[in-house]
């Protein structure tokens, strides 16, 4: 037997691994086993290309846990080690000091795909145990080595009388650690890093239910054995060929992904590049509702099928996390800081690409099949919208695909939209104005008014419609968006000729003394007196678009004015003076008779809008019932 120290020039190099290295213990079996992946992987090369004469079989990973012996294994058939590889991959790892430790390890996964035989991820192991045994064997003649470290710069080793190709790791749990021999806890692990590693991983056995033969009686048990348990898929649906899939095996991939999922995803897009970065994977458009936030994080990051994180950003798109499925490169490290992603020539490229691919998707099934499209296009429009906005790219390629759908369920691109429009819509300005509202319900006499004209509206109500609306307004000439209830119609379409007020200027005054006398010096209503058509509205209820758009961009992030999301609601009160019910208002000779007419209008036109609540509802009713006695 021989001993020595391992060779670094900091004093005790674990206490640093646990300190700097790892952010999270639990990855040290992660570690081990993408090391005796790459093992079994490098021998099954080894083999195929005719340097490693054995016979392969078929080789797994094996954990097992001895309880009693507070002990952890990690077993693998793969390349193994001779006495000198193990002295160069365990022993020799030279650093100058800590930062150096942790430059070279964020680099150490970039070796042909490989995260490193036995590189420093080997060395994890001491952040949960207190002494690590390594039993090994070459797939040459070399003699079995058995090497040992207590956690400290000391080291042993010595021949082995192991007889199997391939490489057995001891951790002997430290007592801080021992959650990590619990059977429960280690299939957590690998349920969450090694679910779909490429060799098969055997925890403990199961019993299977065989068929009862022919001769059995209905009584009697069907017969059973015990069989290794695999915990992994070695070989997931992102690894095959898109023509190797069917729709159905995309689907089951998605419940094995999700199991807890129930609703189906609406489509998939697979993704497969190996220039000028390696990447597969696949991505599902789930159905998504009005609350973003608790969306994002569910599409996994692996690198050569090893889970890494379920927290993409920097490396898919931002409007993009909100879908689902996986991403696999080896061009990604292990273990990896944000700023570092930000700044990756690599990661950059990444995020391109899958813009890129997904727009190209989403065109291609408008294309293929526009009416399942427009069924489906509220259930994405969110990301859609989302992507225009914050990619420029994807905003350009979206001009083919993206709907504008009426609140009849009529869906327009935007050039059918403006074709559609162009005669009715557009203003005095040469502007085309479109129309549109964010709920029917409460905007349901605006609509009907607009509808009138033959205008059409258009049913916007996501949560980022207003960032959306100045966004295509900036990016297309001479269009501007108005909800429908932002003011009255001739006004959101200013013609050429205007409406001739029945009332003189004197009487228009009159008036307006009248109604806001009524309404009081505390009303947050702003009273504009308008000739209009004398079938419109007595009294109508708006909201400016300005200062209302800004107010709604301010609460869902950013291009608003300071402070103006927490401002309350501006509303306009538009006395049409030229419908007869108005001139009877200002010729009513007793007070008391017009202040009943103003709030019997006002009221009505508060009940239009969905503002006529509570108290005030109340004796709404009731003044309305004292009027028809």
């Amino acid at each position: 037997m021989t001993t020595g120290k391992i060779n670094v020039s900091v004093e005790n190099i674990f206490p640093l691994i646990k300190k700097f290295l790892y952010s999270d213990h639990e990855i040290f079996l992660r570690e081990l086993i993408s090391n005796a992946t790459d093992a079994t992987l490098k021998l099954k090369h080894l083999v195929s290309i005719g340097e490693a004469n054995v016979e392969l079989g078929n080789p797994m990973i094996e954990i097992k846990i001895d309880k009693e012996g507070k002990k952890l294994h990690v077993i693998d058939q793969g390349i193994g080690m001779s006495e000198d590889e193990v002295k160069k991959y365990i022993n020799e790892v030279a650093f100058s000091g800590a930062e150096e430790f942790l430059d070279k390890y964020k680099d150490a996964g970039k070796d042909a795909g490989i995260i490193g035989h036995f590189g420093l991820g080997f060395y994890s192991s001491f952040m949960v145990a207190d002494r690590v045994d390594i039993f090994t064997k070459s797939h040459t003649d070399a003699d079995a080595v058995h090497w040992s470290c207590d956690g400290s710069p000391e080291f042993s080793i010595e021949k082995s009388d192991r007889t199997e190709r391939g490489t057995e790791i001891v951790l002997h749990i430290a007592e801080d650690s021992e959650e990590f021999l619990e059977e429960g806890r280690i299939r957590e692990l690998l349920q969450k890093y090694n679910k779909f590693m490429p060799v098969p991983i055997k925890f403990g056995t199961r019993t299977e239910t065989l068929p009862k033969p022919e001769d059995a009686k209905e009584e009697d048990p069907a017969p059973t054995q015990e069989v290794d348990d695999i915990i992994n898929n070695p070989t997931p649906a992102w690894t095959k060929k898109p023509s190797d899939l069917t729709d159905d095996d995309y689907k089951a991939f998605y419940r094995e992904l999700y199991p807890m999922q129930f609703e189906e995803p609406l489509f998939h897009i697979h993704l497969n590049v190996d220039y000028p970065f390696n990447l597969t994977g696949i991505l599902y458009f789930p159905k998504l509702n009005q609350d973003l936030a608790n969306q994002k994080d569910r599409i996994q990051l692996y690198q050569n099928q090893v889970f890494i994180t379920d927290n993409v950003e920097g490396i898919v798109p931002e409007f993009l996390t909100m879908l689902r499925g996986v991403i696999d490169s080896p061009d990604i490290p292990l273990n990896v800081s944000r700023s570092y992603l930000q700044a990756d020539g690599a990661v950059k490229k990444i995020s391109s690409y899958i813009t890129r691919k997904v727009g190209d998707k989403l065109n291609s099934l408008f294309k293929e099949d526009r009416e399942n499209f427009e069924k489906k296009w509220d259930d994405i429009k969110v990301v859609i919208e989302y992507g225009m906005l914050s990619e420029e790219k994807f905003f350009e390629k979206a001009d083919s695909f993206a709907l504008y759908p009426t609140v009849d369920g009529t869906y327009y691109t935007f050039s059918e939209l403006q074709e559609k429009v162009k005669d009715l819509q557009t203003d005095k300005d040469d502007k085309l104005v479109l129309l549109y509202a964010s709920d029917k319900e409460s905007q349901h006499s605006y609509i009907e008014a607009a509808k009138g004209r033959g205008y059409e509206v258009l049913m916007m109500d996501s949560p980022i419609v207003a960032h959306l609306m100045q966004k295509l307004e900036t990016s297309k000439e001479k269009i501007s968006f108005a909800r429908v209830d932002a003011d009255h119609l001739d006004k959101l379409i200013q013609k050429e000729e205007t409406q001739i007020s029945k009332l003189s200027e004197e009487e228009i005054e009159t008036l307006k003394g009248q109604v806001e006398g009524v309404l009081g010096e505390k009303s947050s209503y702003m009273v504009q007196m308008e000739a209009m058509e004398s079938s419109a509205s007595p009294f109508m209820i708006t909201e400016p678009e300005f200062m209302r758009r800004m107010k709604e961009m301010q609460q869902t992030g950013g291009g608003g004015m300071f402070g103006m999301g927490n401002m309350p609601d501006m509303y306009n009160l538009v006395v049409n003076t030229n419908h007869p019910l108005v001139g009877e208002i200002l010729n009513t000779k007793t007070s008391k008779k017009r202040t009943r007419l103003i709030n019997q209008c006002l009221d009505l036109a508060r009940l239009s809008k969905g503002l006529l609540k509570g108290e005030e509802l109340t004796s709404f009713i009731h003044r309305s019932y004292d009027m028809v006695k």
